[in-house]
């Protein structure tokens, strides 16, 4: 048994970004990954010839970001894909009222303003909110003081509902009042139409990486940690544990001695939410050649909401879609052919005849994966902003966690992800590592004559 200084285990973006830094510190470090393929919740189709990205896509937000500073470094191309974490106006939106018909000007307006209104009282009832409220129930209480008409408060209570699956993955009634409040996009959006996965692998190049190594112990000893996986042992001073936040909520790696209530509480109440993701092909487009969205409000878009045109991947005429929270659940039990025709009914409800039969699709079951077991993290009822940052540890100075749901300022981002990863390395080496170095680092050492 090879006994190394640190052990990570995961290698999705928390996992590389902390093993490369680790490894740049002149530490002997394995990364153990249970898939067979870098990347995690980072994940890229490109059996059609064209990039699909079945998990992350955006980077929420350039201004001021680490993240968006290493992929300008690294040359990475992206394209602005601006949507506010579901905004209600602000760019060409294709809106659809609760009966399935077109919205004018005026009525469009009117919808933009009436979300700016809700909006403001909903920040007010979440300021008054107490310990245990939800976001359902903060919400209600906003549309009840907000004077409109039953048909309108009932499309505004749509619209929060499926904010709240597309964030979360979750069902606004099982997301705490505050379970939105560091949804924050400074500066534009974008997407990457070489697939968000070059980002984890050009990080990891060189690192060892032991594919099809699923760990299922994690012992501290006296030494520091020993790691089991079905290849046998490893052995290490540390381990930064990158796995997601459903994984250790399963009970999947056996720890021994169990984790601290300090650890363990906040991994048992934070939440794992389901989304998944429904990209279908169509052999011309149907809608605007300008709109970002189309958005059916109130009971029209009561499952299938909201559709991003998502066609300056690939070139082609695709639609994404999402099936989030309890409906994403549903969903993800039904064969393929059924979730397709149950969308293409919805579409029709809004487009008719103009919808033709799609050419291709790629459908997401996230909460089937038994390496993530959901899609990201969420603030549940019961838990706190400070339970993001709690569950990083260190656990007896030698057990890191690190990923996702270990970064309270932006948790459920690729960007927490990375600024984690970095976290758990400074603390194993006890002392600062600058971004910018890194960043320099991983790009010089790709342009090394050696690789």
């Amino acid at each position: 048994m090879t006994t190394y200084d640190t052990i990570v285990i995961g290698a999705g973006m928390s996992g590389v970004t902390a093993a490369r830094m680790l490894a740049d510190a002149g530490e002997q470090v394995v990364v153990l990954e249970a898939r067979e393929r870098i990347g995690g919740r980072m994940s890229t189709d490109r059996a059609a010839g064209f990039p699909v990205d079945l998990g992350a896509s955006w980077i929420h937000g350039i201004d001021g970001s680490p993240l968006w500073e290493l992929v300008q470094t690294l040359g990475i191309p992206t394209i602005e894909y601006t949507v506010g974490s579901f905004q209600a106006g602000g760019r060409p939106i294709e809106n659809f009222d609760g009966e399935g018909t077109p919205m004018d000007a005026a009525s469009t307006t009117q919808w933009v303003d009436d979300v700016a209104a809700a909006d403001r009282l909903l920040v007010d009832e979440i300021e008054r909110s107490s310990p245990g409220d939800t976001y359902l129930d903060v919400a209600e209480r906003a549309l009840d003081r907000s004077g409109f008409a039953p048909e309108r408060i009932d499309e505004i209570r749509e619209f929060f509902r499926h904010r709240v699956e597309e964030q979360c993955g979750a069902w606004i009634g099982d997301l705490d009042a505050h379970g939105l409040d560091e949804d924050a996009i400074d500066g534009e959006e974008v997407i990457f139409p070489r697939g968000y996965d070059e980002l984890p692998r050009r990080i990891a190049t060189d690192l060892d990486i032991r594919l099809g190594h699923v760990v299922t112990r994690i012992a501290r000893t006296d030494a520091g940690v020993t790691v089991s996986t079905e290849h046998g042992e490893f052995s290490a001073r540390s381990a930064v544990v990158t796995v997601p936040l459903g994984v250790l909520k399963a009970g999947s790696i056996d720890f021994a001695p169990a984790l601290p209530d300090a650890v363990a509480g906040p991994i048992e109440r934070l939440g794992m939410g389901v989304f998944n993701k429904v990209f279908i092909q169509f052999p011309e487009r149907f809608w605007r050649e300008d709109s970002y969205v189309l958005r059916a409000l109130g009971e029209a878009g009561e499952h299938w909401h909201s559709w991003y045109d998502v066609s300056a991947v690939s070139g082609l005429p695709t639609l994404l879609t999402f099936a989030a929270g309890p409906f994403g659940r549903r969903m993800q039990e039904l064969p393929d052919e059924e979730i397709v025709a149950d969308v293409l009914v919805a579409l029709r409800a809004l487009y008719g005849d103009a919808v033709a039969e799609p050419t291709a699709h790629w459908i997401t079951r996230w909460g089937h994966d038994p390496f993530s077991n959901g899609s990201y993290s969420h603030l549940a009822v019961g838990s706190s902003h400070h339970d993001h940052d709690a569950a990083a540890g260190p656990v007896d100075g030698v057990l890191h966690f690190a990923g996702e749901a270990t970064w309270g300022d932006e948790p459920a981002t690729v960007g927490a992800a990375y600024y984690s990863g970095h976290r758990a390395a400074e603390r194993i080496l006890g002392h600062d590592v600058d971004l910018a170095a890194f960043v320099a680092g991983v790009r010089a050492r790709e342009q090394s004559p050696t690789n």
